[in-house]
């Protein structure tokens, strides 16, 4: 399908606003950059065909603004609506309200992402379609005692998780029965504040974890895997390095897990890109299924480079109609790649945010670096600390290793404080150099290794 001259606003900012409207002008649209106020120098506004102020710099006011970019869609003659990641990418209020426009929404089907958005149903669909879970509650928990008689059968300790979760959110871990209606009420509290659902269902702990993910593309009747990401060092439960293919794995755990996901994708009838995530439990060989993300992930470049695959393109041209025509046996793995997250946050004072001006920036030529920034770029102090990111690849993990290490020694950037420091000491860590991690690690490790500023 030809998208030569389709006009397109791209509904978020920073460095996934850029990545998508460079995939959509090399096919041809046309791109409009929404944006804040405070993001009128940012560079996809800069590079965009056109661009709209959408709201004032709160994100509350403009990218969370459903009305506000509904009409600067209508305003401005746009055809489609891209949420990027993060603010609404994954509201199905705000995917009807496109539809509800007359536009195209790039993304999966508001009931999709309804169904799937509530973690809950997300584990009830994966028991449906034959993919392994955790044991934990069948649906949402009512109150504190009901989850203490479930809690019986499940076995500590468990998991207390919000069911519209995301970003690490509205989790608690219980040791104990008598720890848990206090843990409960907690995460109520705060799944209520975070995302105005206090709904909560229990699953059993699983110990030194590994995060394993499998992105998927759809066309609602086909659906194909891209293989598998590893995002097992995090920091209170978010994401700060991540890796295709996952270390941990063996050639058939590889397949069995990459299967289960294309299922259920295929039995949701599942449009565009998406991502399934796991838990891995080394000393078993289990996997089991944990939640889906119902966009494109931040880390969606580790999957390009080792497949080749440009995954924002799929989701243009499959939100417009396009067929999917990737087959699965010609999907083949190419070597290892490495992606760090560059936030603005100072690791020498407890990761705190550093918004300032970019007075200098280096970058070594023949690495990939996702970002917005530019020389004199004043980071806003609205939004998510993220300024980038950096992703290596080679023939296999250690050369991606060694190459991550040259391309953290030649990154400059001036005047702000980033997590730099931080990549460049995991980087020589022999632990992180065998693959011997787990999501608990890295904090253990900070514990260990502070870092100098």
């Amino acid at each position: 399908m030809e998208l030569s001259g389709r006009r397109l606003l791209v509904a978020n900012r920073g460095e996934i606003a850029l990545r998508i409207g460079r995939a959509a002008r090399a096919l041809g649209m046309e791109v409009i950059q929404a944006h804040s106020a405070a993001d009128a120098d940012m560079l996809a506004v800069r590079e965009a065909d056109r661009a709209v102020e959408i709201g004032p710099p709160q994100a509350a006011k403009s990218y969370l603004n459903i009305p506000a970019i509904i009409d600067a869609a209508l305003r401005t003659g746009a055809e489609a609506v891209h949420p990027g990641y993060g603010f609404l990418s994954e509201n199905a209020d705000f995917a009807e309200a496109v539809e509800a426009a007359g536009l195209i929404f790039v993304g999966p089907r508001p009931e999709t992402i309804r169904r799937m958005g509530d973690k809950a149903a997300a584990r009830a669909a994966a028991v449906a379609a034959g993919v392994p879970v955790a044991p934990g509650s069948d649906g949402r928990v009512r109150d504190a005692e009901a989850a203490v008689r479930i809690a019986r059968d499940i076995g500590f300790p468990l998991m207390i998780k919000a069911a519209a979760g995301g970003g690490g959110r509205g989790i608690r871990v219980a040791e104990d029965a008598q720890a848990l209606p206090a843990l409960i009420a907690e995460a109520q509290r705060e799944a209520r504040a975070a995302f105005g659902d206090d709904g909560l269902y229990l699953e059993r702990m699983i110990r030194d974890a590994r995060h394993v993910e499998v992105q998927i593309l759809g066309d609602g009747s086909r659906a194909v895997h891209l293989w598998e990401r590893e995002c097992s060092l995090q920091r209170r439960r978010q994401k700060l390095w991540e890796e295709a293919p996952a270390a941990c794995l063996d050639p058939d755990t590889r397949q069995a897990l990459c299967d289960s996901a294309v299922r259920l994708a295929r039995s949701v009838g599942y449009r565009g890109a998406g991502t399934l995530e796991y838990l891995f439990e080394p000393a078993s060989g289990q996997f089991f299924f944990m939640e889906m993300n119902t966009r494109i992930q931040v880390e969606h470049p580790v999957t390009e480079a080792v497949t080749g695959i440009d995954l924002v393109e799929w989701q243009l041209r499959i939100a417009f109609g396009q067929p999917l025509t990737l087959e699965q046996g010609a999907i083949r793995l190419d070597g290892h790649a490495i992606e760090v997250r560059v936030n603005a946050e100072d690791p020498a004072r407890g990761f705190m945010p550093f918004p300032g001006v970019v007075e200098e920036l280096a970058l070594p030529p023949d690495v990939r670096f996702d970002s917005m920034l530019y020389p004199g770029y004043a980071i806003p102090p609205f939004y998510d600390s993220l300024l980038g990111k950096l992703i290596v690849h080679g023939a296999d993990r250690a050369e991606a290793l060694e190459r991550l290490r040259a391309a953290l020694a030649a990154t400059r950037i001036g005047g702000v404080k980033t997590t730099l420091p931080l990549f460049a000491a995991l980087a020589e860590d022999p632990d992180v150099a065998a693959g011997n991690v787990h999501t608990r690690w890295l904090e253990s490790w900070l514990e260990r290794n502070p870092i100098r500023s």
